[in-house]
């Protein structure tokens, strides 16, 4: 029936909307976990997130925990506050990078840009390249400036923005993880 129907629909855009609000609750949590404690879980897979009758979540298993330096954690603000702004600037954003530790061969511009994007934002820029996973645009980007270096600091927070932009995925959701941690970058700089 139409109220059968009707029912299962509201059911399911609830569900929906309640993982979209756990989703945004969790990169809240990561962000300053991330930019103010310098702390953080660096594998928060939805198997480490628990459900809990009264709703909270609880996270479970730090076994996978990381501890920024003060300059990493100032070093990664100065990415992300970047990453975020509507015009990043390229010079601003490669120096940035540079000063988190990362290496390229020729420090391009538009590949650094591309590169931390993909590894602390978005990997939406695969789709008008015609790349469908993350890793062809990673191998696309070390094929037009190979990265040399990567900081072991990066390897967590690049985890933790890929497991959430996963989530993302799952819920519709399209998750830049530089924009909703914005806010705990610039506070971390202050």
């Amino acid at each position: 029936s139409i109220l059968t129907r009707m029912k299962i629909m509201w059911q399911l855009a609830s569900l929906v909307w309640v993982q979209r609000r756990n989703v945004d609750l969790l990169l809240d949590v990561h962000g300053y976990q991330i930019f103010r404690n310098g702390q953080f879980n660096g594998d928060p897979h939805p198997g480490n997130i628990l459900v809990l009758e009264n709703g909270q979540l609880g996270l479970i298993d730090y076994g996978q925990c990381y501890t920024l330096t003060e300059e990493d954690r100032l070093a990664l603000s100065y990415i992300v506050r970047e990453l975020s702004n509507p015009e990043v600037d390229g010079a601003t954003l490669s120096s940035a990078m540079r000063d988190f530790g990362f290496r390229f061969k020729y420090y391009k511009e538009d590949v650094v840009k591309e590169m931390a994007s993909l590894l602390f934002d978005s990997d939406n820029a695969r789709i008008p390249l015609g790349l469908p996973t993350p890793q062809e645009l990673l191998m696309y980007l070390n094929s037009q400036d190979p990265m040399e270096t990567v900081p072991d600091p990066a390897v967590f927070v690049c985890r933790t923005s890929f497991l959430f932009r996963g989530m993302g995925m799952i819920t519709g959701m399209d998750i830049r993880t530089a924009s909703r941690w914005r806010n705990h970058a610039i506070s971390a700089l202050k």
